[in-house]
């Protein structure tokens, strides 16, 4: 079995330009994590997913206090709104139109959420992007209405072989599919130590770890019964084989 490789260097800043990683962002509406600037400058296309726009002008200049706020706006500026605009402000959509931003309006389509149009947009039409070993980056994926997070995580599932994190102030998330063995690298710096390998929609009937606290052997998982939260890395790398998808959690460090 194929392994995959995961490791969250999008979290430390400065743009390495000899990874072999394509990242795309798209932010959605939900309080802009902290280290937002950090995934603006990794990612070679930015997405705002309606609302997503309004965080992005009321929030980046907050994050640079020092900073003229129209500075910030203008360095800060989105590729494309996409999405059914029934949240993003006029003055924020006029603002940006200014700008140059391209806007979609995607109203007439109500089957999919926002992330899944953005998501679909990036992986099937964004120009000039290499998308070999592309990574979708998701700030404000996280926190809010339950609703909207069970929404996100379904659009991991719909996208299963696209590599896709979710991110808040708080931890990660994305999808071990059960198609390879992962070995996932911790940046100690920014993440960790509590984690968690959790299966959604059927049952992982054996699921097998190294580096955690509490690895598992050939371990069940399911709900209704044992799934792996409040796990804890224990050193640099951790290694995941399961015989069905699953999640993977870890916190973010307050730095």
């Amino acid at each position: 079995m194929d392994v995959m490789t995961h490791s969250s260097t999008f979290l430390l800043p400065g743009n390495d330009h000899s990874s072999s990683v394509t990242y795309a962002l798209v932010v959605l509406n939900q309080r802009l994590p902290r280290f937002t600037p950090i995934l603006w400058d990794h990612a070679q296309v930015r997405v705002c997913a309606d609302g997503g726009a309004n965080r992005v002008f009321d929030e980046m200049p907050l994050l640079f206090p020092r900073d003229d706020a129209l500075d910030v706006r203008h360095r800060y500026k989105p590729d494309m709104i996409k999405g059914d605009m029934d949240s993003i402000r006029t003055e924020v959509l006029d603002f940006y139109t200014n700008l140059g931003t391209k806007v979609v309006d995607e109203s007439h389509d109500q089957d999919t959420t926002d992330l899944h149009k953005c998501v679909a947009y990036i992986r099937d039409f964004a120009p000039n992007l290499d998308k070999s070993n592309l990574c979708i980056l998701v700030a404000g994926a996280l926190g809010g209405r339950f609703d909207h997070e069970a929404g996100n995580i379904n659009v991991l599932y719909r996208f299963s072989t696209t590599r896709i994190i979710l991110l808040s102030d708080d931890c990660l998330i994305y999808l071990l599919p059960r198609t390879h063995c992962h070995e996932i690298h911790i940046q100690s710096s920014v993440e960790g130590p509590h984690c968690g390998l959790i299966p959604i929609g059927m049952t992982s009937v054996s699921t097998t770890t190294t580096g955690l606290q509490w690895d598992l052997t050939n371990t069940e998982m399911r709900f209704g019964d044992l799934v792996s939260t409040s796990n804890l890395v224990q050193g640099e790398k951790i290694t995941v084989q399961s015989s069905s998808d699953l999640l993977w959690t870890i916190s973010i460090k307050k730095v």
